[in-house]
């Protein structure tokens, strides 16, 4: 039976989500716009049109970075 849960770690901190969570879903759940995020996904850069593609599994490790303009 798959967990309910899982813990997976976002910019080095445990963070509970839901197991069916996919990267796209976790991206929405933070408030961020995936057009302004750079993702690393258990040390891959991943682009955008493969985040709805790829779901969590416990222990998984996500980078994130946001990218700010500036004048």
């Amino acid at each position: 039976m798959k967990p309910l849960y899982i813990t997976i770690e976002i910019n080095g901190e445990p963070f509970n989500c839901s197991s069916s969570m996919s990267l796209q879903d976790i991206i929405n759940y933070l408030g961020l716009n995936s057009t302004g995020v750079l993702l690393e996904y258990n040390k891959q850069i991943i682009s955008d049109q493969h985040l709805s593609n790829i779901f969590l599994k416990s222990n998984d490790q996500l980078e994130i970075l946001t990218i700010v303009g500036g004048g």
